[in-house]
């Protein structure tokens, strides 16, 4: 790649939160991003905002991650217009919260779909556009919960651990090709998923910016250097 042209990268749940905070961070870096989303009229609200400060950059299609098809055709469609694909970054999650016993198979099923599965197709799509580019980023969104289970988080905390075991595997596979994955786990952040979990957001909670600095932080690495497993946590967090 010439040092004048701009790298290229994929945010899915790129229309709001931690997601929006990333495309914005590397838009600021000069960066063209795709980003994608599965409500269409909040994905074209943020498009719309997003392009008024970054003309012929920025781009937003409809994906819906739990669909394998979706991904890889998102994915191609990237690397066809663009043709490549830098940077991956999956951060499209949700959260379905309930006791095991109250947790009903379909929730379960749609939190697995989109934090884990979701992720595996996303990152199997781009792999061979990566390895034939010499290299890449592939950076996944998880959480603390991947390694601090709660009451009700059954779903949550599955698709988390999941997705972090998942991260270190791919890092195994795709090292040798210049593929560097990592999986970024942040504590509490200040964002929607906070109303599913029933909890207000908090002056103490992270705020998605700082989870985008991370990821920008990572893209400055010496290609030598791989940072695999990341923890973000709230400075001052209640004590308990």
């Amino acid at each position: 790649m010439s040092a004048t042209e701009s790298r290229v990268c994929l945010v899915t749940g790129g229309s709001r939160g931690i997601g929006r905070a990333i495309v914005e961070a590397l838009l600021a870096r000069d960066y063209r991003v795709h980003f994608c989303g599965r409500d269409p009229n909040v994905l074209r609200d943020a498009h719309e905002k997003l392009f008024i400060a970054h003309p012929g950059r920025v781009f937003a299609r409809t994906c819906d991650v739990r669909q394998q098809a979706e991904v890889e055709a998102l994915v191609a469609s990237v690397v066809e217009e663009s043709g490549r694909l830098d940077v991956l970054v999956n951060n499209a999650g949700l959260g379905r919260f309930a006791p095991i016993d109250e947790l009903s198979g379909d929730d379960f099923r749609e939190v697995i779909e989109t934090n884990l599965l979701g992720p595996f197709y996303a990152m199997r799509a781009a792999a061979p556009a990566m390895k034939r580019q010499g290299g890449g980023w592939m950076l996944n969104i998880a959480s603390l919960a991947a390694k601090n289970p709660f009451a009700g988080g059954a779903a949550y905390n599955a698709s988390k651990f999941g997705l972090v075991g998942m991260s270190e595997a791919a890092m195994l596979d795709l090292r040798h090709a210049g593929i560097r994955v990592a999986a970024i786990c942040p504590g509490s952040v200040a964002t929607e998923l906070r109303t599913t979990m029933r909890r207000e957001a908090q002056d103490w909670m992270l705020a998605p910016e700082d989870v985008a600095q991370v990821v920008t932080d990572l893209l400055d690495f010496p290609e030598r250097a791989l940072p695999s497993l990341i923890e973000i946590r709230p400075t001052q967090p209640p004590k308990k």
